[in-house]
């Protein structure tokens, strides 16, 4: 790539504020790349949606991005990445993509009783991709899932610790412990801001496993193998919503370090526009 080229920014999209949980970890990883985000809140959540519904969502956004300058893309939802993480690299062959696979693999080697908890959406489940990582890394583990219904509505609000939160996680998580689960893999990127409520519910005794930096840690690998120059300067963001742009800015620094520009985008029937 040329220096020019290492001057675009990384594009991340989610269906809403979860892959926040993902830009975190790149910031703290690669703190002089741009990015540009998108939160597609007017359909969130994925979850419910139907694949061929979710793989036209991530097209869509995929355009987007590319013609605000992206020059790597980040699927920074694990169900827009299950449902159409290979249908986008079919789509777009000369664009980098980088997707969100349940962390199953660290899990089951790392567990010590041979029980690990799976935290995702529906569509998630239902997927190849993770029916493809349980067949090649967890064949001899029990895997207990959950698709905590509600949990993606409650962080989307901004209710990280209230008692509807904590009934759902605690309504996931007990019948879990009692099958003697000692680690919990987040299937979906908005649960890791609930992760001191998991704690508390699960105990210091039980793993929680943030897939967010790995995927940082991939971005990092493929930036370097196309000849990352590094700015000197820490990188811009710019923040795009299809939801309310001033609900977005009230929720970042509830969620986020860090402020930028938002915008507010519309969806033109499968386009998408600046308002």
């Amino acid at each position: 790539m040329s220096s020019n080229s290492d001057m675009r920014p990384v594009g991340i999209f989610d269906s809403g504020v979860g892959g926040l949980s993902v830009l975190r970890a790149i910031r703290q990883q690669l703190p002089n790349e741009s990015v540009l985000y998108f939160g597609d809140q007017v359909h969130v959540p994925y979850g419910r949606r139907q694949l061929t519904e979710v793989r036209k969502f991530s097209e869509a956004i995929t355009r987007f991005l590319l013609e605000q300058g992206a020059k790597l893309i980040v699927v920074a939802c694990n169900t827009a990445s299950a449902a159409a993480l290979q249908s986008l690299r079919r789509a777009f062959p000369d664009v980098f993509f980088v997707g969100m696979e349940p962390a199953v693999k660290p899990a089951a080697e790392n567990t010590r009783s041979g029980v690990v908890g799976v935290l995702a959406t529906p569509t998630t489940f239902q997927g190849a991709l993770y029916a493809s990582v349980v067949e090649r890394f967890a064949s001899n583990v029990t895997l207990l899932q959950d698709n905590c219904p509600g949990l993606v509505e409650q962080i989307e609000r901004g209710a990280l610790d209230d008692s509807e939160t904590r009934t759902i996680l605690e309504s996931a998580l007990h019948p879990m412990l009692d099958r003697g689960i000692d680690t919990v893999v987040l299937g979906c990127t908005h649960y890791p801001f609930v992760i001191p409520l998991i704690r508390e519910i699960v105990g210091q005794n039980v793993r929680v496993i943030d897939p967010a930096p790995a995927v940082a840690r991939q971005v990092a690998r493929i930036l370097d193998l196309t000849e990352r120059a590094a700015s000197p300067r820490s990188g811009t963001l710019r923040f795009f919503t299809s939801g309310e742009a001033s609900r977005f800015e009230e929720l970042l620094p509830r969620l986020f370090d860090e402020t930028g520009e938002v915008w507010e985008v519309v969806w033109d029937n499968d386009e998408i526009r600046i308002k």
